[in-house]
């Protein structure tokens, strides 16, 4: 799966789980500060994003996704 393919993929999560408009949606999009994504609701998109891409992502790992890019580099750097 290729970088554009893996956004897109996020994009979608995003935009459905934040009920945020998908072409509002860019790598450095926060989900802290722009979204203003609590704990549970980040906790509910990394169950997501675990589940779409077959991943597990530890809790540390997960405190370091700040942004859609980095959320992508991440499932980038950890695909099967």
């Amino acid at each position: 799966m290729d970088k554009k393919e893996v956004f897109n993929k996020i994009a979608d999560l995003v935009a459905d789980q934040f009920n945020i408009d998908r072409e509002k949606i860019t790598g450095s999009l926060n989900f802290r500060k722009d979204l203003d994504a609590d704990s549970i609701d980040f906790v509910e998109f990394v169950l997501d994003l675990e589940d779409t891409f077959n991943a597990e992502i530890s809790d540390e790992d997960a405190e370091k996704l700040n942004t859609i890019d980095e959320a992508v580099d991440y499932v980038m750097s950890h695909q099967n």
